[in-house]
């Protein structure tokens, strides 16, 4: 039998691809704003030393540098989704290049605008402010900059580092394209036996078959291929954290992670009280992975057994079709207004749905102020990739109403809130499920995946937040993060988290080598703490009141015109205190007392 082999680009149905004429017509039409916003850069930067001149000059100056951004992220999104949709198209490569390399330019162009605020005294801005409308709409953007006053340097400094921005992503970029196109990734069988060309997507879905030798052979094989190259890995892995170490260093933070988590005035205590609870609730994933080693009947469970279903073969599949009506049904107790904008998605194309040749792996959201919120998909007919889908439409919902509600300076979200939008998603299609299921195996089958969510979003992307802060410090330390002592640490971590009843494969070890998002800076913690605050505002909108549930709609509006913490505080979780994160312990403690409970009483 022939292995299956993935489609190219050009053998997608259009229906299935995300529309991005909507953006620009064609790539004539990218080239010749490409070539307009170049030039409105140069305009910009004739700015430099008069914005403190006048309230007028800062409100114009302020004006037109958010203009040249907004025209400027339009460019980049429309290069970069290009280039996600097959990465082996040398055009689009180079348009998304180009497109970073503007982003530098213009980003060293306008450095000069935080440096000038701040070289305000801080009762002449007051003035400025008070005198001018325009200023009293970027209130809440100045105090941001005037928060990170003893860390912003002088214009020229800043200007030398905006300048290198594309330089310094040049490591993440060198991994993007080595795990999404370049890894030889060999042929393996399916659970039918076909030959299949491994790829993350078809590992994604082989790691969770019922049989358990196409699981290991996965495994082993996708392992097998990031071990030839784990020296290449770390060394890209370990120029990223030297970045984020240098550039805080440079502009006096204590630490990278200081630094990372200050852009949002968000507490360090709340990444330290996040690992504190969750290492004081390990033996609740302790116990869930003895309750997996009982069930599969194995004398030795491995890390290639931790995602197959306790209850047999999926008792759930769904094409994109019915994906699509069950998103709708989980959503509607958000109001019509919401389930309209979830409608308008599907009907105009906002979705990059089925997995091609060159095609980036995994799910994102993306878009910007002036396009739609767009998805990427690699869609799988399975239960795991419905929670993808209202996942990321969360996000895109989310984008939608803030686009609509806020000015564009205000018309992003820090990704601290954005992963409560996705991941109160998917604590309403969880709700959704168990009061449409009656059968006990479906039941324990939904159960099941619940508790594989929690375990994936709170205790292993905390797993992660250990991992990203020991090789921030390590490498502040002087440490060299060989590949060696990354896997050896590695291994320890996993090893405490999954507990003594799984088998600590020495592939596992390597599992650092393959995740995008140690790339990122600091992003990791907020999916835990998302997740968890999830749950409170799912259970206020399952259970609630409608006041609640508005709330929770004026959370999704408010974009970045407050701080994060203010911004749950006013939607129902005050994210300081660790009570969030005990109520999420209480729901996975109480849904595994019930899958216990099922799978005992179904022998």
């Amino acid at each position: 039998m022939p292995t299956k082999k993935l489609p190219t680009r050009e053998q997608v149905p259009p229906e299935l691809t995300w529309d991005l004429t909507t953006i620009y017509p064609s790539d004539a039409d990218w080239e010749i704003a490409f070539k307009e916003i170049k030039a409105a850069g140069q305009a910009a930067a004739q700015l430099k030393t008069t914005l403190g001149a006048s309230a007028d000059n800062l409100s114009h100056g302020l004006d037109q540098v958010f203009d040249l951004y907004r025209q400027l992220e339009k460019l980049y999104v429309y290069a970069s989704l290009k280039h996600n949709q097959d990465n082996d198209n040398a055009t689009y490569q180079g348009m998304d290049q180009r497109a970073g390399a503007l982003a530098a330019q213009i980003s060293a162009q306008v450095s000069f605008v935080e440096p000038e605020i701040l070289a305000l005294p801080a009762a002449q801005l007051k003035d400025y402010i008070a005198a001018n409308t325009t200023l009293q709409g970027y209130q809440h953007y100045l105090d941001q900059v005037t928060a990170t006053r003893a860390h912003v340097l002088s214009a020229e400094a800043e200007e030398l580092l905006a300048g290198a921005s594309d330089v310094f992503d040049a490591s993440a970029a060198t991994f993007d394209v080595l795990n999404d196109v370049d890894l030889p990734f060999p042929t393996v069988k399916d659970t039918m036996g076909n030959d299949v060309e491994l790829s993350q997507g078809v590992y994604g879905t082989l790691i969770e078959s019922t049989d358990r030798a196409v699981r290991q052979q996965a495994f082993r094989q996708l392992y097998k291929v990031y071990g030839q190259f784990r020296n290449t890995l770390a060394s890209t892995l370990s120029a990223h954290v030297k970045m984020h170490n240098y550039r805080a260093r440079v502009h006096h933070y204590t630490s990278a992670r200081q630094a990372a988590l200050a852009a949002n005035n968000i507490p360090e205590s709340v990444y330290d009280t996040l690992v504190a609870e969750v290492e004081k609730n390990l033996p609740l994933l302790h116990r869930y992975v003895a309750l997996r080693k009982r069930i599969l009947g194995v004398k030795e469970l491995h890390m290639y057994d931790m995602y197959t279903p306790l209850t047999g073969e999926p008792s759930l599949t769904y094409t994109y079709d019915q994906a699509k009506a069950e998103v709708l049904q989980a959503t509607k107790v958000l109001g019509r207004d919401y389930t309209d904008i979830v409608k308008e998605a599907f009907a105009t194309r906002w979705v990059d749905v089925v997995e091609n040749k060159g095609k980036t792996s995994g799910a994102y959201s993306s878009g910007m102020y002036d396009t739609n919120p767009y998805i990427l998909l690699n869609w799988q007919n399975n239960l795991n990739n419905l929670y993808t889908l209202v996942h990321e439409m969360g996000h895109s919902v989310h984008s939608y109403y803030t686009h609509h509600n806020q000015p564009y300076v205000y018309g992003d979200y820090a990704i601290f809130v954005a992963e409560i939008a996705s991941t109160t998603n998917e604590n309403l299609l969880t709700d959704y499920l168990l009061k449409q299921q009656t059968d006990p195996r479906t039941r324990a089958y939904i159960l099941n995946y619940y508790l594989d969510g929690f375990k994936g979003t709170i205790f292993r992307q905390t797993q992660f937040a250990e991992f990203e802060h020991f090789i921030h410090t390590e490498d502040a330390k002087g440490v060299p993060l060989t590949a060696e002592h990354l896997s050896a640490y590695y291994g320890e971590l996993n090893q405490k988290y999954y507990g003594p009843a799984v088998i600590n494969d020495s592939e596992i070890a390597l599992e650092w080598s393959r995740i995008p998002h140690f790339y990122f800076n600091y992003y990791v913690y907020q999916y835990a703490t998302g997740f968890a605050a999830a749950t409170t505002l799912a259970n206020n909108i399952v259970n609630g009141t409608a006041a609640e549930r508005t709330a929770y709609i004026n959370y999704l509006k408010s974009g970045s015109s407050a701080y994060p913490i203010e911004i749950m505080q006013k939607a129902g979780v005050d994210m300081t205190q660790p009570t969030y994160l005990q109520q999420a312990f209480k729901v996975f403690a109480q849904r595994l007392t019930e899958l216990e409970t099922l799978l005992a009483d179904l022998g």
